[in-house]
């Protein structure tokens, strides 16, 4: 069952079980917030372990371009298009938020986004890759670290 996720009234429900909950659920808040204020879209999330089709598709995108694969447990998910861009988004246990960007109509534009909750370590399936992280200032979510990789095949 989906839940609109509200970035007024952050909650951890669906990420108690993440030792960064509280981290976790502001991240999440404030990818609502900007969905939001950007394109007036109400951001949702469905329990992982209703959602296999969109875990698939970003675990397909994440092994096929980078060899990754994520040992950490998935929470949630969220899957939508705003203008003509289709999102999908993982989070996960440990603290991780992953993102696929797939612009519909400019190639150039397509690409995965990683972001680390506050308190989290840097996951060893990214370490291995030599990913630089740049620090971001969130209200809702305190320090997030985030990198990103452009995608270069068609999914």
């Amino acid at each position: 069952m989906s839940a609109i996720v509200d970035f007024k009234n952050v909650s951890t429900v669906g990420l108690e079980s993440s030792p960064v909950a509280e981290a976790l659920a502001g991240m999440r808040a404030n990818e609502a917030r900007y969905f939001m204020n950007k394109y007036d879209h109400e951001f949702t999330v469905v329990p992982a372990s209703e959602s296999r089709e969109t875990l698939d598709y970003v675990n397909r995108v994440l092994k096929e371009e980078r060899g990754i694969e994520f040992a950490a447990k998935p929470l949630e998910t969220s899957r939508f298009q705003v203008e003509n861009i289709k999102m999908a988004y993982v989070f996960y246990e440990d603290g991780l938020a992953v993102n696929v960007m797939y612009t519909v109509d400019d190639p150039k534009k397509r690409a995965v986004g990683f972001k680390l909750s506050e308190g989290m370590e840097v996951p060893k399936e990214l370490e291995e890759k030599k990913f630089k992280f740049a620090k971001q200032k969130s209200k809702l979510a305190g320090t997030i670290r985030g990198s990103f990789f452009v995608i270069k095949g068609e999914y």
